[in-house]
């Protein structure tokens, strides 16, 4: 051994030390991810007990909309109720409801007489279909129309582009599907109705030709989606861009002769992502949870429509459980993003 090799005594007692950050940085991030899974569990938890109490509000008598009005006798009214539970007092329904949901049994339909579950998994694919192909493409159209208009800020790019994005997203979802359907599936004046008014499917076509009439009918409600929600991530891109425009790394990149589109897509865009990164987690939770209001204006077969049907009874189990899905599906997403940030920005789970 020579008089500058360190001693094995030496190594160990520097291992510690090497190791000591890493560890601690790793012990930091399980206590922020515990508090954030806490947090969302917490969450969950308030819209279990929100959504039982919340939908009894809704005036009417569910049996006797099952009924349809028919003439029904005050025993069959009260046979009716046994079967549902609702002749149970309050407390012992929410009771039995939270411990059935926290095993997830989330109930029987009243007017599919189905399990809730089954019911949720049935419209699930429809609803993945239509608000996903919208997600998709609002959000790139979003991140690359935003991104490029900050990089030319000022410019008449620029301020088409803000000026479109506003318009449309300050536009109600509805009254844009309404007036599409208008205008693109009656017809109005020179244009022909070139698209179904509502629904999924024509019902009589198979194979790839069952592909292209599903396609064909998606087209309409996608187009509503993508025009009311691509201005947000655009506006949200744009905005995250231009705090990063006067960074002195990016002064850096062009010192080094780097082209100046190779200075934005490398350096400047992904340190811009951030705030984006939150806008996309809470979009796809939306997209889990489905549009209500356009999928009932197109009759899209999913759980927004599914939900407005069981509201216009009221359907209480259905109802509570399609809001608890659409709750779990935003909370799952935010508490994602929250565990994502801190490996995008180190700073952030500090």
């Amino acid at each position: 051994m020579t008089a500058d090799a360190p001693s094995a005594a030496a190594v160990k007692a520097a291992a510690p030390a090497v190791r000591g950050p890493r560890a601690r940085t790793g012990t930091r991030y399980l206590r922020y991810g515990a508090g954030k899974v806490g947090g969302a569990a917490v969450s969950l938890l308030a819209v279990l007990v929100t959504g039982f109490f919340l939908f009894r509000l809704i005036p009417g008598d569910p049996v006797k909309t099952m009924t349809g009005g028919r003439p029904i006798s005050e025993e069959q009214l009260a046979a009716y109720r046994r079967e549902f539970g609702l002749d149970l007092p309050l407390w012992e329904q929410f009771t039995d409801y939270c411990g059935k949901a926290l095993t997830g049994d989330l109930g029987t339909s009243y007017q599919f007489r189905a399990p809730v579950i089954d019911k949720i998994s049935e419209a699930l694919p429809n609803t993945l279909l239509l608000t996903g192909t919208a997600f998709v493409l609002y959000t790139v159209l979003g991140i690359v129309l935003g991104t490029r208009s900050a990089w030319r800020h000022g410019g008449l790019g620029d301020r088409l582009n803000t000026g479109l994005a506003l318009t449309l997203y300050s536009i109600p979802s509805f009254w844009l599907g309404l007036l599409l359907i208008i205008v693109f599936s009656v017809g109005i004046g020179p244009i022909p109705g070139l698209f179904p008014t509502g629904g999924m499917e024509s019902g009589s076509e198979e194979g790839f030709a069952y592909v292209l009439d599903v396609a064909h009918h998606l087209i309409l409600p996608v187009v509503t989606l993508v025009a009311v929600e691509y201005g947000q991530t655009l506006l949200v891109a744009r905005s995250a861009l231009l705090d990063e425009m006067g960074s002195d790394y990016l002064t850096t990149a062009r010192a080094k002769g780097l082209r100046d589109d190779l200075v934005r897509r490398r350096h400047a865009v992904p340190n811009a992502l951030l705030p984006t990164v939150t806008l996309v987690f809470v979009n796809l939770g939306r997209t889990v949870a489905g549009v209500i209001l356009v999928e009932t204006v197109f009759s899209w077969p999913g759980l927004g429509g599914l939900f407005y049907q069981a509201l216009s009874v009221p359907d209480l189990p259905l109802v509570q459980g399609l809001f608890l899905f659409f709750a779990a599906a935003v909370i799952v997403m935010n508490t994602l993003a929250d565990l994502v940030y801190p490996l995008l920005d180190p700073r952030v789970g500090r």
